[in-house]
């Protein structure tokens, strides 16, 4: 089959010798799926990684004006290629200890974004690194940009969160899977661009999930999975009355969603892109399970399957 991995955020860690060692994990769940016969794309995150390299480099030009700040599109691309690097370098050897012998390639990825998007009016993801309030209020002056205060650890820059439209390399995406290429694509959702008379990169973040179930859906994926930190989906989460899914209805999914059963900033984003692809391919499947399962969740022996009522 054809499958899409989204990869959660606990596949990668928060800096690169973290991550070096944490990608291995992700990249034998890959193997799994690979040695099962399965043509495989995977997709990260990249929120950290991302708001690092924005961070290194405002800290350089604040010592030395010389050195130039970097706009967000290239801090993205930046991230694809360093993220895939690791990604494409794991996933070779997790392969190569099982004698099969694949390609491994990562695609620097435009995912395009309607500039109308309601999300530009209003910027919602923080970025970058944490300020103070004082250094907040400065920096709004300065830029004019929007910073908002941030799970008690401070300040940081928002940006817009708009939504996929299309992705640019899907075409790129689709060939080197028929030449059975393990592809790494997407990631941190994309670089978003808009297209008119030529394409430009934009100030913004996309969400991984939503740009992960675009792509599945444009590359007519049978299976699009996103491995996470649980198991299972659930409702009432960490409670006495927790109830977990092995599998649920588009039906019951929307319910959930609608009576906010799902975390908003965490499990319903990956549910909303769930349903989305499931809706869009009415033979898809998409699954969410956990990052060790993931071989076992594509046989329907694991995670929560959502499928179409």
């Amino acid at each position: 089959m054809k499958i899409l991995v989204a990869l959660g955020g606990n596949a990668l860690g928060d800096n690169p010798s973290e991550q070096l060692e944490l990608v291995k994990h992700a990249a034998h769940s890959v193997a799994d799926l690979v040695e099962q016969g399965h043509h495989v794309v995977v997709v990260h995150g990249n929120g950290p990684q991302v708001g690092m390299i924005q961070s290194a480099f405002e800290t350089a030009h604040q010592v030395k004006l010389t050195i130039p700040e970097m706009p967000l599109p290239e801090c993205g691309a930046m991230s694809q290629g360093y993220i895939g690097y690791h990604l494409q370098n794991a996933i070779f050897n997790a392969l190569k200890e099982r004698h099969i012998k694949k390609d491994v390639a990562t695609i620097v990825t435009q995912t395009v974004v309607d500039p109308k998007d309601p999300a530009f009016k209003n910027p919602t993801k923080p970025i970058g690194r944490f300020h103070t309030k004082e250094e907040s209020e400065k920096l709004v002056k300065e830029t004019g940009l929007p910073m908002v205060e941030d799970s008690g650890r401070g300040y940081r820059f928002v940006v817009p969160s708009p939504l996929p439209v299309d992705i640019i390399e899907k075409n790129v995406i689709k060939h080197l899977l028929e030449k059975d290429t393990v592809v790494v694509a997407s990631g941190g959702g994309g670089i978003p661009v808009v297209l008119g008379d030529t394409l430009k990169g934009v100030a913004a973040v996309i969400d991984k999930d939503f740009s992960s179930a675009k792509l599945a859906e444009l590359i007519l994926a049978d299976v699009f999975i996103i491995l996470t930190a649980v198991k299972r989906v659930s409702v009432n989460f960490r409670k006495p009355n927790e109830l977990e899914f092995s599998k649920l209805s588009v039906k019951e999914a929307k319910h959930y969603i609608e009576t906010s059963e799902f975390g908003k900033g965490s499990m319903e984003p990956k549910i909303v892109a769930a349903v989305q692809f499931v809706e869009s391919n009415k033979n898809g499947q998409a699954i969410i399970a956990s990052l060790e399962e993931a071989a076992l969740a594509v046989k329907g022996k694991a995670g929560t399957i959502i499928y179409q009522s």
